[in-house]
């Protein structure tokens, strides 16, 4: 039997993390392994077929005011883990994302269990951003190999000396062939007359704080300017939906709350119905580009995280979307920080809402761009043939006492 512990965090790692557990899973049995797999992640990875040590999908923050509430849980996942590696040592790890938890993670396994081989999915977007000293990663001090789903990010890694492969975007393997506009509305319940409007202002608990004021002012103002728009917003996490329902009907918003325990299979018909979408930064981006979807990118984090991050860590970066990351110039609009407020998206929005407007038709032409940069299909099974690649090079592990 084959062991493998797979890291991640937040609800975009459990998703993911789903998708390469069942790749793992098909890969396997192709080579007669039994494999089974633990996990740090959420519903998601379990109802893959995941062993849950631990729920991580809540446990997400940017910033420093934002990750106070999770450092004792943090703490204590990092003793439960020691335990549970004396016991029961993995022949293999895969991190997934979840910048800060799993560098931590994997640096004090090298340290620890050097025999035991690390592969880093999805990794930190260092190759867009500057922090500090450009250039330096700790990434090459503890993996095996990185599988690079970015084209940009597998060039960064190797110039470094990491040892890397370039797999693709995972989106690629869940996109598939939307439903008709009509057949999505219906699906909604939304009416076939006037334009949707989708939020999607969370993931995390900070976002819901910083981001869903301005987002739901400024679907006020649009509905206020043309009645007919209907407003949807999923649910990013179970438990949220209170929350949003509440600020949208303060704000007189008439919209349509998705429960989180039916946004995921509800995506294709919630992308299908939309004319525009108001999205917080995040690989929530790429997938509206994919399916089709003008957009709005917003994002704020709190003073103090601003603060220090442009006049103390030197932060800077040209794009925070990665749609425009990943293209190189300003597709889609972004505000962040102080330039987020609901009069700032409605100027944005509303040329993006007229059908064959001059912005609405070079988005949509700078997707079919983007979809060429994200490479083919059959993502997840090449990274998770890579995976099992490494581990049955690598000798068995020892625990050591």
């Amino acid at each position: 039997m084959v062991r493998l512990l797979i890291s991640t965090g937040e609800v975009s790692g459990d998703l993911q993390g789903a998708l390469l557990v069942r790749a793992l899973r098909r890969q396997a049995s192709r080579r007669g392994l039994h494999l089974e797999i633990m996990a740090l992640g959420g519903e998601r990875m379990e109802r893959a077929g995941a062993v849950l040590l631990a729920n991580t999908s809540r446990m997400g923050a940017i910033g420093l005011l934002e990750a106070i509430p999770f450092l004792l849980p943090t703490l204590r996942l990092q003793r439960r883990l020691k335990r549970w590696f004396r016991q029961q040592l993995p022949d293999g790890v895969v991190l997934i994302d979840y910048m800060g938890p799993n560098v931590s993670l994997g640096l004090r396994i090298k340290r620890r269990y050097p025999q035991v081989p690390i592969s880093y999915y999805i990794a930190p977007q260092e190759w867009a951003f500057k922090f500090g000293s450009e250039g330096r990663t700790n990434l090459i001090r503890f993996t095996n190999q990185i599988l690079a789903i970015f084209q940009e990010e597998a060039r960064y890694y190797r110039c470094r000396g990491a040892t890397v492969s370039y797999v693709g975007h995972p989106l690629l393997d869940t996109i598939g062939t939307p439903p008709a506009r009509e057949q999505a509305r219906r699906q909604l319940g939304l009416g076939s007359d006037g334009p949707v409007l989708l939020l999607m202002p969370a993931s995390r608990r900070q976002e819901l704080h910083y981001l869903l004021p301005h987002l739901v002012a400024a679907a006020a103002a649009l509905q206020r300017r043309d009645p007919s728009l209907q407003v949807v917003v999923p649910a990013g996490l179970s438990g949220f939906e209170a929350r949003l329902s509440a600020q949208l009907v303060a704000a007189g918003v008439e919209a349509r709350v998705i429960a989180a325990a039916d946004a995921d299979q509800l995506k294709p018909a919630l992308c299908a119905a939309a004319d525009l979408a108001l999205a917080k930064s995040g690989t929530v981006n790429l997938e509206l580009a994919l399916r089709g979807v003008p957009q709005v990118v917003v994002y704020r984090v709190s003073w103090l995280t601003a603060f220090v991050a442009r006049h103390l860590l030197r932060f800077s970066v040209p794009h925070i979307s990665p749609v425009n990351l990943v293209l190189g110039e300003r597709l889609v609009p972004e505000l962040l920080q102080e330039d987020l407020n609901a009069d700032a998206i409605v100027r944005c929005a509303l040329p993006l809402l007229q059908e064959g407007s001059p912005e609405r038709q070079t988005m949509l032409s700078g997707y079919a761009r983007l979809r060429r940069e994200l490479g083919e299909p059959g993502v997840t099974d090449r990274a998770a043939a890579a995976i099992l690649d490494l581990l049955q090079q690598a000798p068995p592990p020892h625990i050591t006492p």
